[in-house]
């Protein structure tokens, strides 16, 4: 089947089982979802195959790997220069975690002189000309493309409480659908020798994900019409925290010290979740052995389930297992884990397929 059809299919599919579980299919706005889903395609289309869009990614993308050669600096000062500089120094806690900590307090540095705040305002208000949502919802997806679940809400946090149910539904669904800059950061450590190559994909995903969020939440959890008119008005200047630092230095330390928590939080999980990893590995490869299958692994069993879903998005069946496989383990353990899998696995696989599983 020819790989256009198949795509068409896979979005089709997706759109599909979207609408199934929809809570309320005849409340869907057409016009709501389709400029989401037009939108999507406008910001992929821009960054993907136009000149200029794809120059302004690139752009943005040697930006960020410059900013990370900055932040080996500080990690020269705690760890040693040899040993940043030795091949020890590619490992996790050396590379991936400082760059945490560093873009965390240059992001609060940002907070601190307003400029996330204008860059917030701005996206999130094409988001809401262009799709047709509330004021409060395009703001929070605007502010999830570059921060994290955790802190995109605190733009919106004085109108959480009269946000409707669909309302706080899209800025869940959008929070869960994109990445934070910190950890956009992370996974271009862990992708090893792909980073480079993987990280205008990890750009171009994280501007994707606010209309993909919109139009999947819209779907599945429409607004009612008896909330129509349920809007609050947002007035004042855009905040993200309780109170604004006395001076930068105040906000690079409170960005740092967020960072730091970050950090410890993903070397635990990372840590845990392989563990696991491997344990459920060494439970089935020993009973599998009894049985004539000694190879079975984790892996492999999440791949069988999900090659048929990664099939529909365009990966070629021979490598849709182990793709599968790679979308497993994000989805039942953590996109870190399977990242990290797939900086590790990456060379048995087609660009067109790591391209596919990156996004």
């Amino acid at each position: 089947m020819d790989r256009f059809a198949i795509g068409i299919a896979g979005i089709v599919t997706i759109l599909a089982l979207a609408v199934l579980l929809s809570s309320n299919r005849r409340a869907i706005r057409l016009r709501v979802v389709g400029a989401a889903f037009a939108l999507q395609i406008a910001v992929a289309v821009l960054v993907l195959y136009v000149p200029a869009g794809r120059a302004g990614v690139q752009a943005m993308s040697n930006g960020v790997v410059k900013l990370l050669d900055y932040s080996k600096e500080g990690s020269k000062i705690i760890f040693g220069a040899e040993l940043v500089a030795s091949p020890y120094g590619a490992g996790f806690a050396i590379s991936a975690l400082p760059a945490v900590v560093f873009f965390a307090a240059l992001i609060a540095i940002l907070y601190y002189y307003g400029v996330m705040q204008f860059i917030v305002k701005w996206i999130g208000g094409a988001i809401r000309v262009v799709t047709g949502v509330s004021r409060v919802e395009s703001l929070g997806a605007a502010a999830n493309i570059f921060v994290g679940q955790s802190e995109s809400p605190l733009v919106i946090r004085p109108y959480l409480a009269a946000l409707t149910p669909s309302q706080i539904f899209t800025v869940m669904t959008v929070g869960l659908a994109g990445v934070a800059g910190t950890i956009l950061v992370l996974y271009f450590q862990v992708l090893g020798p792909l980073g480079p190559q993987l990280l205008p994909y990890l750009v171009a995903a994280s501007f994707m994900s606010a209309p993909g969020g919109i139009l999947m939440a819209k779907l599945i959890m429409p607004d009612d019409p008896a909330h129509a008119a349920a809007e609050p008005q947002i007035e004042g200047p855009i905040t993200f925290g309780e109170e604004r630092p006395v001076n930068i230095f105040m906000a690079a330390a409170d960005g740092a010290q967020t960072g730091v928590k970050l950090a410890v939080a993903i070397a635990a999980m990372v840590l845990a979740f392989t563990a696991l990893v491997a344990l459920a590995n060494g439970v089935l490869g020993g009973a599998g052995a009894w049985l004539g299958y000694p190879d079975i692994t984790f892996q492999r069993l999440l791949g069988y389930v999900f090659a048929p879903l990664m099939f529909l998005l365009g990966v070629p069946w021979v490598e849709a297992l182990q793709a599968g496989g790679l979308f497993g383990t994000k989805i039942v353990l953590n996109e870190v884990v399977a990242f990290i899998q797939l900086g590790q696995e990456f060379k048995a696989l087609s660009p067109r397929t790591i391209a596919i599983v990156t996004f």
